[in-house]
């Protein structure tokens, strides 16, 4: 593997420019960061430059690492994602990481846009209505994971027994996940590695490893989304992840 040659490579059509040479207050760190990520770990496994992209954007989210998301929001719209896909690549991790980290991800997704020249406000993604959410959510989440939140949760107080998965139903699986924009495997695998960028949800990640393969995602894809957020997140999180779907991914 000349990584070298394939960081230029990747570089020219990610970014529309040159990796660095000598530029810089730290042209040393830099050759190794765009060297490893750019020359070597985007040419493992079987994912393509848009699913790559949209892993990336999603980490940053996760880790707020707002001017890596910005770069990464152009090089998404320079290689021809839409800006459809990038919102709810970022959107979809509200249930998540919360809101207002979120709407610190969308703050600066909407400034990339607007250097990009994409007119904004984009238009919506609803697909549900007031009266048929939860309906709409359990309609997704159901065949995937069953009823397993809802029994979970059976020892709380009457009301938030009842509430609790309700509330994950409603927000996370129809108000984000029905929206338009992104298929549902592409949505189950950046949640994936959504999940393995927090850490501390070895569980959650096992879970949503499983809904990955349910939904057409190949035990490759799964773990080529991993690796590639690992640059990103940092071996621990990756090596946590791995451990826990270890069953599932196993080759």
């Amino acid at each position: 593997m000349d990584r070298i040659r394939n960081c230029q490579e990747k570089f020219e059509k990610l970014f529309g420019g040159k990796p660095t040479q000598n530029e810089g207050n730290d042209p040393g760190f830099m050759r190794i960061l765009q060297r490893f990520i750019f020359g070597e770990v985007s040419y493992t496994g079987p994912l393509d430059d848009r699913v790559r992209e949209l892993v990336t954007i999603t980490v940053l989210t996760v880790n707020q690492t707002l001017p890596q998301l910005k770069a990464h929001v152009a090089a998404c719209l320079h290689i021809g994602i839409s800006p459809a896909e990038i919102r709810e690549a970022v959107y979809q991790c509200a249930p998540f990481i919360g809101f207002p980290k979120t709407l610190n991800a969308i703050a600066a997704m909407d400034e990339a846009f607007a250097a990009g020249g994409v007119a904004l406000p984009l238009d919506g993604g609803e697909t549900v209505t007031e009266e048929n959410r939860l309906e709409q959510g359990l309609a997704v989440q159901k065949p995937v994971y069953g009823d397993e939140i809802k029994e979970r949760y059976t020892w709380l107080p009457a009301e938030f027994a009842e509430a609790v998965p309700r509330f994950l139903t409603e927000l996370c699986f129809s108000d984000f996940m029905t929206r338009k924009g992104l298929d549902t495997k592409t949505r189950e695998l950046l949640t994936v590695v959504l999940l393995a960028a927090l850490g501390g949800t070895e569980v959650q990640v096992r879970s949503h490893a499983a809904g990955a393969l349910k939904t057409g995602s190949t035990k490759e894809e799964v773990v080529c989304a991993l690796v590639h957020a690992m640059p990103y997140m940092g071996f621990p999180r990756l090596f946590n992840a791995l451990g826990c779907a270890k069953e599932l991914l196993r080759g």
